[in-house]
């Protein structure tokens, strides 16, 4: 960092397994990627090439081999996964995550129908030789799951091997965990976090607001994802308190109280 500044809350180092930040890669290009490692590289933990980019994306393996060189965890966005699926070609997806040197796998089912106990078999397999999260939820709106099914089938997914569970929300973040205007399903998420450990699951949060509130709910320690390339460094500030929405949210209350007397 560049100078000292005391009271900020404590942030995991790299490799760490909480305080994750997840950034979307919806295209890059090979000098994008370069310029985002040479300010972001130490803050962002985990890649994904987001839905079926990577099918249109130029150089990707010089792009995955970029981003693994820095410390980062790299995947193909869930729904390129269903799209494998959905044609009964799961043999090439596995060949096809060789054949670009990954070590991590996205399962979903947020665009398909697919049976729990089949998604749980592929997490299985796939967890075998590749670090796999899990995304729960539906990418239509307007689609209401019930939380005890977002939680049965969350730890179902740990227990069959799944690093993290992914709470869906889209790039939008306007379906699963939230409402159609942005805002979180507080009911659903409370449910969740009291079933489901709070390190193992990664909150789609896109929107800056959602950032901040899960921030304020969950501390500065909460993993999130679907962040833009150039929301990294904000969504560091705000963990650090080091930004407006969460300036008072980790500071001592000593210091809080001082402010107040004044």
């Amino acid at each position: 960092m560049n100078f000292t500044l005391p009271h900020l809350p404590l942030r995991p180092e790299k490799p760490r397994n909480k305080g994750i930040t997840m950034m979307m890669d919806k295209g890059l290009s090979i000098r994008q990627v370069e310029d985002f490692l040479s300010q972001n590289s130490e803050l962002t933990d985990i890649i994904k090439l987001g839905f079926g980019t990577s099918y249109l994306t130029k150089n990707i393996e010089q792009k995955i081999k970029l981003y693994k060189e820095a410390g980062m965890k790299v995947y193909l966005g869930g729904t390129l996964f269903e799209a494998f699926i959905i044609r009964g070609m799961f043999d090439d997806y596995v060949k096809l995550l060789d054949k670009l040197k990954l070590d991590c796998a996205e399962i979903s089912d947020g665009s398909i129908v697919l049976p729990h106990d089949k998604k749980c078999e592929y997490i299985h397999t796939l967890s075998k030789n590749f670090t796999v999260l899990s995304e729960v939820g539906s990418k239509e709106a307007g689609i209401i799951i019930r939380p005890v099914k977002w939680t049965t089938m969350m730890n179902k997914e740990l227990q069959a091997g799944s690093w993290k569970v992914i709470a869906e929300a889209r790039e939008s973040g306007t379906v699963g965990i939230y409402r159609p205007n942005g805002t979180a399903h507080v009911m659903l998420i409370n449910k969740i976090l009291a079933k489901v450990d709070q390190d193992s699951i990664l909150w789609e949060a896109p929107q800056k607001a959602q950032q901040v509130w899960f921030l304020k709910l969950l501390g500065p320690n909460v993993n999130l994802g679907n962040i833009s390339y150039d929301d990294v460094i904000p969504l560091e500030t705000l963990r650090l308190g080091l930004r407006g929405d969460t300036f008072f949210s980790f500071l001592p209350k000593d210091l809080k109280e001082s402010m107040e007397q004044h």
